[in-house]
This record gives structure tokens, sequence and C-alpha cells, in this order.
């Protein structure tokens, strides 16, 4: 009868470099120490060199191939091929790992006060504990693991948050951003004063409400009040004077910045029209001189001074001889070849007005088109700007939805997220509770239990591989209140009979009841590999050792293994036999309940 350690499930195996040595309780021995990581090793290996390696730093040395030992070449050892590192040259190093296992450690984490030993941490406290500091994995912010749920439901800036208008989720840090966008957001109507109108809706309650005061249709020129619906046309009956003033000081403002795209023609046109003017009235002027004196008597001089004095062409005036001596006639007559002003010249005055004035309507006229294209182009300009307003309001609109489409997107890539964490933490749940499911219909409460083994083949192979060299048994009780014990069973056998027996082993647990129970325990135990044909049953049986930690009453989850190494010959299951049935095999234990 020997007895046999628990190790951790293999899950655990070489997966982690060794226990940092702070959480030594005692004085620190090299011989403990990894030769790679330097700190107290797991799951030790031992090389052909005699140095010791943590089974994943090993791996990890000799996963590109073969390598020195460093340990060697500092100890000025090396010897080829003993001190060459290499897959198959290394073997577990169980007594080191008990040795190790045993050790008084202490929790690193600040703030915990566990105890115990290195076993006992690696088991039930290493990733459990609550002290540990551990980084959110939204925020990046260090938390303590008891703190998480805390952290993530209060104080994390990254975490998510259902609206409770909308249900939408949302991040703690865009929780404004949300209400100026959450489709359901209570709004209030400044009009009629109703409140909890969802935003969605607000804009259609505005257009019917008749207390929602809204600009005056005037607002565009100059009009700032602001009056409810239903008094909209009381307003503007009201003010019907002050509307159209304000419109035609519009008009007249649009009509000065409409010259003001064009200040030099116009002002060109202002300059002729003022001398057109000018000339009108002196050429006006002109013709009421010579009106006038075209009226007196066709003297010579006075007609050659007119002439002169008007600067305006004669005819020639032919050279008259010299009169003769006066006659002794009482009468004086002056003889001249001159006529009076011909009627041509005022012809041509008036034909010169005429045309002055033809310029004048004419340039009235170009005044007048100017005039009518200014209004054309006001109407253009302003149907270029409600189509400039339009357009910038559908893009407003545009830019809003796609923000709102982007929020949307964002929230359920959010929520998608979260569901498939909820999913995954349920789906871990429901095996957890299948293994208890099974766990608890597996279990007895008479001290006499039946494990059926199931896939024996396979699982067999795994143990040869070293994959899964170990199988442990659902609990099973001698009483509803008593003694919790468990098989561990060895299909490729273990210590003397790695390779060539099964072994199989007892182990007491810890249960809940433990105070109430008499230790050491002290009941006989059966073991049997049951013979599903002829009832040849293989059987071994022993007495506990009352003096062996085995059967003390436990301090860990469950004690060291005890039972049978060499408990039935691989090479009998292997030959024909009763003991495999459809892949199958059964294992019984008898605990005796004498005494209890």
């Amino acid at each position: 009868m020997a007895t046999q350690e628990p190790s951790p499930p293999s899950s655990m195996e070489s997966n982690k470099p060794g226990f940092p040595k702070k959480i030594l309780a005692n004085k620190l021995e090299d011989k403990h120490l990894c030769n790679c990581c330097h700190n107290l090793l797991r799951r030790p290996f031992q090389a052909q060199c005699g140095h010791r390696f943590c089974s994943y730093c090993f791996n990890m040395t000799v996963r590109d191939g073969p390598q020195k030992c460093n340990a060697c070449i500092k100890e000025d050892i090396f010897e080829e091929p003993t001190s060459i590192l290499k897959q198959g040259c290394a073997f577990p190093d169980n007594a080191a790992r008990r040795e190790v296992e045993n050790l008084s450690a202490v929790c690193i984490n600040e703030g915990c006060t566990w105890k115990g030993n290195i076993k006992e941490y690696e088991l039930s406290h290493e990733e459990k504990c609550e002290y540990t500091i551990i980084p959110c994995p939204s925020c990046k912010e260090r938390i303590r693991f008891n703190e998480q749920e805390r952290h993530n439901e209060r104080e994390c800036p990254e975490r998510t948050l259902n609206c409770k208008y909308c249900k939408e989720p949302f991040h703690f840090k865009n929780i404004k951003a949300h209400d100026e966008i959450c489709p359901k957001y209570p709004m209030i109507c400044e009009g009629c004063a109703k409140k909890k109108i969802p935003r969605e809706k607000y804009v259609d309650h505005i257009k019917f409400c008749s207390k929602f005061r809204t600009p005056c249709r005037f607002h565009v020129v100059g009009c700032d009040m602001s009056v409810e619906k239903e008094r909209i046309h009381d307003h503007e009956r009201a003010c019907a004077y002050e509307h159209l003033n304000l419109l035609l000081h519009y008009i007249m403002g649009m009509k000065v910045s409409m010259e003001g795209l064009q200040p030099q023609g116009l002002e060109l046109a202002g300059h002729k029209l003022l001398d057109l003017h000018r000339s009108l009235r002196e050429l006006e002027v002109r013709v009421s001189q010579l009106s006038t004196t075209s009226i007196g008597p066709p003297v010579q001089g006075a007609t050659s001074s007119s002439s002169s004095s008007l600067g305006l062409p004669g005819p020639p005036t032919p050279a008259l001889p010299l009169p003769p001596p006066p006659a002794p006639v009482p009468t004086l007559t002056v003889s001249t070849s001159f006529t009076p002003l011909p009627s041509s010249v005022g012809a041509a005055l008036e034909l010169q007005l005429h045309s002055e004035k033809t310029k004048v309507a004419e340039l009235g006229r170009r005044c007048t088109d100017l005039e009518v294209k200014v209004g054309t182009f006001e109407n253009v300009v302003c149907v270029l700007n409600r189509e400039v307003e339009r357009f910038t309001t559908t893009m407003e609109a545009g830019n809003r939805q796609h923000r709102l489409d982007q929020d949307k997107i964002e929230a359920l890539s959010n929520k998608v997220r979260q569901l498939e964490r909820t999913v995954g933490l349920k789906d871990l749940t429901v095996a957890e509770m299948e293994g208890r499911l099974r766990e608890m219909s597996a279990t007895t409460f008479d001290g006499v239990f039946v494990w059926r083994i199931s896939d024996f083949t396979k699982k067999r192979q795994d143990a040869i591989a070293g994959r899964a060299p170990a199988m442990f048994s659902p609990a099973f009780y001698t009483s509803k209140y008593g003694y919790k014990m468990c098989l561990r069973i060895y299909l490729n056998g273990d210590g003397t009979g790695r390779g060539s027996h099964l072994s199989l082993f007892f182990v007491v647990m810890r249960g809940l009841s433990d105070a109430l129970l008499k230790w050491p325990f002290n009941q006989k135990v059966t073991l049997m590999l049951l013979d599903q044909s002829s009832r040849e049953h293989i059987i071994d049986a022993f007495r506990p050792d009352i003096t062996s930690s085995s059967f003390q009453r436990p301090v860990s989850e469950m004690n060291i293994a005890s039972g049978c190494p060499l408990f039935c010959p691989l090479s009998k299951l292997d030959a024909k036999n009763s003991y495999i049935r459809d892949d199958i095999i059964f294992i019984k234990a008898i605990v005796d309940l004498t005494g209890l």
C-alpha cells in the first residue's frame, strides 16, 4: 500500500513560470529555485545535467530546438551531451515538487492575510485572491479583484448603461450626447406646457400646437414678434402698415445693394443724364433769345451783333456800295440787300432740341429697364436664398440622421458584445450546473460507490501520452452527514506500477460535517474491479493507518491519496477479458460502516 500526492489538474500544468519568491513565509533555499526564471519551482523538471526547471520554463527553452544549459555554463561544469537541453531529456521531479508544495506560503497581494502552503496557494488561492490587482478590461484602470463588480457598475468611465427612455445602451461618458439625440427623451412644449413629449414626436406636436409661439412671417424683413399660432392672422391684420413699411425699406435696401453691384454703369448714366438736362436748358435759352431778336427791324449791325452774340452761323453778308450823297428829300431811306434771319436756323435748333429730348427719353427708358432687371435679380436672389436655406436644412437633417445611425450602430455593436459576454457566462454557468448535476446524480450516502468509466481506450491513451495521467471519481459519503470520499485511478499506473499496472487510490475529502465526525478515519476500505460476466472480481482491501496524514481530518480540499499502485496488471486488461465491455469498466468501493 502506498500514498499518492494530489496534484493540480492537467490544465494547470506547464502554463506558468515559477512562483514569486515573496510568497515564501520562511527562508529561501537555492535548491527550490528554477535555473531559468529564478523563481520557486512550479511543476519541476530535472534535466540530465541535474539542474531543475519549471515545466513551463523548460518547454519554452527547448521549443526552438536543443539549447545549452546556462546553469552548467555558469557553474563551469558544461559537458556534452549531458548539458544539452532538448525534448525528452528531462523528467518530472516529483520529490522536488512535493518539497516545494509543502513550503509555507503567504499571499503577496497587499491587504490579503491568507496563509498556507504552496500547494494550497496554487490550487485554491492564486487565481481567486480577492486582493489581486487586475486591469479593468474597459478603461484599463488597475483595481482589486473584489472591487471589479462595483467598479464596472458605478465607477468605470467606459461602462455601458441602458437609457431609461429608449433602452438603448451607451457609454457613460456619452450620456449628455445621448440625451441630445435620444428619440424618446421627454420634451416640454414651450407653448401649451405639455410635458413628457418624446423627442421623435415633438416636431409633429408643435406643427399643430395652437399655443406654440412662432416667428412672424415678416421676420425676414425685420418683424421681431413671436406670436402664438392661433393669433398669427390677428397680428398680421393689426400690423399690416408696419409690415408694408418694413417691406418697402427692405426692397429699397435690396435696390441699393443691386446698384452697388454695378456702381460704375449707374454713376455714368447719372452723369450723362445731368449733362443732357444742362444742354437742354441752354438750348431753350438760346431759342427764346432768337425768337425775341427776330421780332425787331432787320438791321445789318443788329443782325451781325445778334448772330455773333448767339455764336450761330449766319448767311454770308454781301459787300454793299457806299450810299449816294443825301438828296434834298425830307425822308431818309436805308437801302440794303440783307434779309431777316432765315427760318432754317430755327428749324436746325428745333431739330437739335428734338434730338436731345430723344436722347433723354432713351436714357429714361434704359433706366427703367435697369430697374426692371434689378427687380428680376432681386427675385432670383430670393429664390436662390430659399434654395440655399432648403439645401442647408436638408444637409443638417442628413448629418443628424447620419450621427443617429452611427450612434445606433455603435449601440447595437455594444449590445451584441454585451450579449456575447452574457451568453459566454451563461454557458459557463450551464456547464458548471451540469457538472454538479452529474456529480449529485452519482453521489451515494451508504459507503458503497460504483464508478462507471466510459471511453476506456481513449482515456488510457491519454494517460499513456501524459495528457491526463489521473482521473478523480465523483464524491460519495458514508451517510448524509458522514465522511466525504472519492477514488483516484491511474489507467497507466503510478509510482511502482507505472506502465505495468492499473493503480487505484482512496482519497478522504474535506466535508461540511467534518467537525461532527471521529478522526482519524479508521474504516475498512474494499476496492474492486468488477467482472461483467463471470463475477471473478479483482479485489483489494486495507484498513487505514491512523498515523498517516492521509486519514487525518482534511485541512485542504482533499488529503494525500492512499491505495494500491499495483491494483491490476495491465496485461490482464490487454488480453481477452470480461472486465471491459463496450469500452466501459466499473470500479466499486465499499467502506465498512461498522462502529459509525
